[in-house]
């Protein structure tokens, strides 16, 4: 999820002959449609969904704003198939009554029975009465890229021509990407289908700003400064493909009205190639002979296309370059693959990327200095299994090959904690799905609460890490073997007895770190009031000693 920077946030309220008012209307309007597609990439009938719902745009270009949400099974990738989701995504298809892909709903109106969610055949019907009912809230919005900071800043405008039946309104500021090529099982056009309307992010969050002046005669004014992320979900964001919807809701639910606008930019230079960044990679152990092959993204943001470039490119003080020719269009990037690169790894490595210098040079070198991964001799393993725990193995193998240490097959949605002892070495940790479709969410931590592997279950067949131990173990348990944790599972307080002056780390299943604490008390009690439901495990060290203790919370 993309982090927001919210500037300038500012209600305001003035009297009729006094508003701020630049773009927005004052005058009674009819209220407009925002359609919200769920779909995906395996879907046969969605191309279907998306030319219906295209074509009542089509016919209302200025009354109508598309949102397709990548969500559900026919949403999930498979090995390099991109991954258009979001974190956005459950929570609204979970207020729907979705039960089918492609649906949708039209202003999350209810038009009969008690559900939202429509067929789309039933889209145009809806979307016409939708248009021809009288809207209490007019908005509109701008949008504007500085394309040397990545930053868009974005302003949206309300205008009450009436009172809302609620006392608090929420205002949605929506990111889209069009014309982003994937899979699509349907349509015809194999891995090249044209995306269009990709949710990307929800700017105000999952359910939009609190507006708590809802009366007639109210103007509303909001800023956003928005910082454009390079890629989202390993997909370039294009600043030339983005779009952005406002729209605002009387809860959670009902959507009064809604509007669109395309982004500007400020695209000054005639020649200006921007090195944007170089798809991730996995370096191995410090001392092995380390080939890979560099990716990177190269973003035209001048006027001119870019049709050839001499990229030079730099691992550990060894150059080589690169003659391409292709065809990168204004505001558009393209990710191009370097002859493969080796040496031999040290501790600290760097690699760099430039290319030659045109009217900007601010942006023509990218050094990426990296560190070989290490960890010390005790690791944590916790595994939570989906309904298919059976098909869930891991193995831990040292330089040599050898299997070190390995476990599975496991239950249907149980959690697991292994603890791993080793010595120093280079190793290579194997996660496995033998249905091929992932599902377990695993996390492998070190002693110091460093993530070595982690995923939500997105890994297919196989997933593998390198890592290397220094090999410092001297961790045993005996000055913490009394440390009791109560009251399990927990609901707003946990205490921790028998561990005083010790240090604890708080993890979620994803092995991340959310809370930690130095120099606790011998009874010392912790508020985890805010944690949601679900388990959570807690590091504790002391000395040379540590444990780690599993906790549930349950409401």
């Amino acid at each position: 999820m993309v982090k927001k920077l919210l500037i300038t946030s500012v209600f305001v309220l003035f009297a009729i002959t006094t508003y701020g008012q630049t773009i927005v209307s004052t005058s009674p309007e009819n209220k407009n449609v925002v359609l919200e597609e769920f779909t995906g990439i395996y879907c046969v009938f969605c191309p279907d969904g998306h030319s219906i719902a295209q074509g009542i745009q089509n016919a209302n270009p200025d009354r109508v704003s598309l949102i397709n949400i990548h969500q559900g099974g026919f949403a999930s990738p498979s090995g390099d198939d991109p991954d258009f989701r979001t974190p956005f995504g459950n929570a609204l298809a979970a207020q729907t009554g979705l039960t089918g892909y492609p649906s949708g709903t039209v202003n999350r109106h209810v038009f009969s029975g008690s559900n939202t969610i429509l067929g789309r055949n039933q889209w145009p019907a809806r979307a016409n009465e939708i248009m021809a009912v009288a809207s209490y809230v007019n908005l509109a919005a701008t949008a504007a890229i500085d394309v040397q900071t990545n930053i868009m800043n974005i302003h949206v405008e309300a205008y009450y021509t009436g009172d809302s039946p609620e006392s608090t309104n929420f205002l949605n500021v929506v990111l889209l990407q069009d014309n982003t090529k994937g899979p699509q099982t349907g349509g015809g056009q194999g891995n090249n289908y044209n995306h269009m309307h990709r949710l990307v992010d929800m700017v105000t969050g999952q359910w939009g700003e609190e507006i708590n002046q809802t009366t007639s005669g109210t103007f509303v004014e909001r800023d956003f400064a928005y910082p454009i992320l390079n890629e989202n979900n390993n997909i370039p964001v294009e600043i030339g493909d983005l779009e952005i919807v406002v729209f605002m809701t009387e809860t959670r639910q009902e959507i009064i009205s809604g509007n669109r606008t395309t982004p500007t930019t400020n695209v000054t230079y005639t020649n200006d190639a921007n090195v944007r960044y170089v798809e991730k990679f996995s370096p191995d152990c410090a001392g092995e002979d380390f080939e890979f092959t560099p990716k990177v993204n190269i973003q035209n943001v001048g006027t001119n296309p870019i049709t050839s470039l001499s990229i030079e490119y730099t691992l550990n003080g060894v150059s080589d370059t690169f003659a391409w020719t292709g065809n990168i269009e204004s505001l558009k990037s393209e990710t191009i693959t370097l002859p493969e690169v080796s040496t031999v790894l040290l501790e600290t490595n760097t690699f760099e990327v430039s290319i030659p210098n045109d009217d900007y040079n601010a942006n023509n070198v990218l050094t990426i200095p990296f560190e070989v991964p290490l960890t010390t001799g005790t690791l944590d393993l916790i595994i939570e299994t989906d309904n298919r725990g059976d098909q869930c193995r891991w193995n831990l193998k040292d330089s040599q090959g050898t299997t070190v240490a390995n476990g599975g097959p496991y239950g249907n949605n149980e959690i697991y904690f292994e603890r791993i002892n080793i010595a120093e070495d280079c190793y290579t940790f194997s996660l496995i799905d033998t249905g091929g479709d992932g599902g377990n969410t695993v996390s492998l931590i070190d002693n110091e609460g460093t993530e070595i592997f982690v995923t939500d279950g997105t890994y297919g067949t196989i997933a593998v890490t390198k890592f290397y131990s220094d090999g410092v173990l001297g961790l045993n348990q005996t000055t913490l073997e009394n440390v009791t944790i109560y009251p399990n599972p927990a609901k707003d307080e946990i205490n921790i007895s028998n561990a005083e002056n010790a240090e604890i780390k708080i993890y979620d299943v994803l092995g991340k770190m959310i809370f930690s604490m130095n120099n606790i008390e011998m009874n010392q009690q912790l508020n985890v009031a805010k944690f949601e439901t679900g388990t959570y495990f807690i590091k504790i060290s002391k000395d040379n000693s540590v444990t780690t203790k599993r906790f549930l919370i349950s409401r």
